[in-house]
């Protein structure tokens, strides 16, 4: 795997975990999450839901939705920060519009800035189909840090 030299911008090292140039966070292989694109202020996930990520009723885990949802919306805030600067997730909400079968269709995380502050960020996101069936919708509150030196 490659590493970068410079402090990379947020966009620069979702790109390079995107591109298999970085190894993706473990929370990406374990559930089976793929980053699709990222660009400035937008990022899409990917997920094959498959038996594993059913809940007792069959139809994939709400939490599971929530978190492609997380990832999508922290990391678009993410891909709009300078080097030095990361984020955290403070505030989820998520509203679950229809339920997912695993072995189904692929779905789609997709992640906007909707504002960008000092301090504070806030997204939104959805889950759909490839055919457009809207499955949950999310807004976020990210607070902006800077790393350490």
């Amino acid at each position: 795997m490659t590493q970068l030299t410079e402090r990379p911008t947020g966009l620069e090292l979702l790109q390079a975990v995107f591109d298999g140039h970085l190894p993706p966070p473990g929370v990406a292989p374990l559930l089976g999450m793929e980053g699709v694109s990222a660009e400035v202020g937008r990022v899409v996930f990917a997920l094959d839901p498959t038996h594993e990520h059913t809940n007792p009723l069959g139809t994939v885990h709400g939490g599971i939705l929530a978190t492609l949802l997380d990832s999508a919306m922290t990391c678009a805030v993410f891909t709009s920060l300078p080097a030095g600067t990361t984020t955290t997730t403070v505030e989820l909400s998520v509203r679950y519009v229809k339920a997912a079968q695993p072995g189904g269709q692929r779905l789609l995380a997709e992640g906007g800035v909707v504002h960008l502050g000092r301090r504070l960020a806030t997204a939104e996101g959805r889950v759909t189909g490839p055919d457009g069936t809207l499955y949950a919708t999310a807004n976020t509150t990210c607070m902006l840090l800077e790393e350490p030196s």
